[in-house]
C-alpha cells in the first residue's frame, strides 16, 4: 500500500481542517470512543492546532483523499483540561509533548503507518527545547461494556513497545456525545507516559 505522509505546522494546517476533522468523527466512531461528533466542534477543538506554531499534524493521503492522521502539541500549548492532571503532579509542563489521536481509515490498517505515525511524532518532539516527557491519553472503558465487539483488541501492547508506561495517577475527564446519548457527558481518560533523557 503506497500512501503519502505529509507534515503540517500550524497555520499550513487549514486547508486540511475539515477533511481532518470529518476523518476523525468517522474514526471515533468506532468503540472505544463511540463518538457522535459534528464539524462544528471539531473546527473548535482543532483550532489548537492551528494556533500553535510548535504543532505537528501528518495527514496521510490517497491521491487527495485524507485516510489518516496524527497529531502532537507542546503541552504547554494545549488546554487546561489536558495539563492539570500534570501540573497537579509537578510535572514540568514545558518539557511535555503531547500526543494527539492517531487514526486511520480500517482498510488501511496494518501496513505500518501507525508506527509511521509514531516515529514523525516522537521525531518532531525531539526538537522541542527540553524535552522530558510524551505523552498521550486513553479512554477507559471496562471489559464489560455491552458495545465491546467481540474482535476488540488493545493497542497496550503497540504502546508498551514504544516504551510507554500507562500512568493511573494521571487521569483527566473530557466531555463528548457518545452514540446513544442525548447530550454530552463526561469520559475517564488515563495517560500512558515516555521519559526522554
Amino acid at each position: 500500500m503506497s500512501l503519502r505522509l505529509e507534515n503540517f505546522h500550524g497555520p499550513d494546517l487549514e486547508p486540511h481542517l475539515d477533511a481532518l476533522g470529518a476523518l476523525r468523527i468517522a474514526v471515533f466512531r468506532e468503540y472505544p470512543y463511540l463518538y457522535d461528533g459534528t464539524l462544528d466542534y471539531e473546527r473548535a477543538y482543532l483550532r489548537t492546532y492551528l494556533d500553535s506554531p510548535r504543532s505537528l499534524v501528518v495527514l496521510a493521503f490517497d491521491g487527495d483523499s485524507v485516510v489518516g492522521a496524527t497529531t502532537c502539541v507542546p503541552m504547554a500549548d494545549e488546554g487546561p483540561e489536558f495539563r492539570a492532571p500534570f501540573e497537579a503532579a509537578s510535572y514540568d509542563i514545558g518539557g511535555i509533548c503531547y500526543f494527539g489521536e492517531s487514526i486511520l481509515l480500517p482498510s488501511y490498517r496494518g501496513h505500518g503507518i501507525g508506527k509511521a505515525f509514531f516515529d514523525r511524532r516522537e521525531d518532531h518532539a525531539r526538537t522541542l527545547p527540553g524535552l522530558r516527557h510524551t505523552t498521550f491519553c486513553a479512554v477507559d472503558r471496562p471489559d464489560s461494556h455491552p458495545l465491546r465487539p467481540a474482535d476488540y483488541r488493545t493497542l497496550d501492547a503497540f504502546w508498551i513497545s514504544r516504551g510507554y508506561k500507562r500512568r493511573p495517577e494521571l487521569r483527566c475527564e473530557f466531555h463528548w456525545k457518545e452514540i446513544g446519548e442525548t447530550e454530552s457527558t463526561g469520559k475517564k481518560l488515563t495517560f500512558w507516559v515516555k521519559e526522554w533523557t
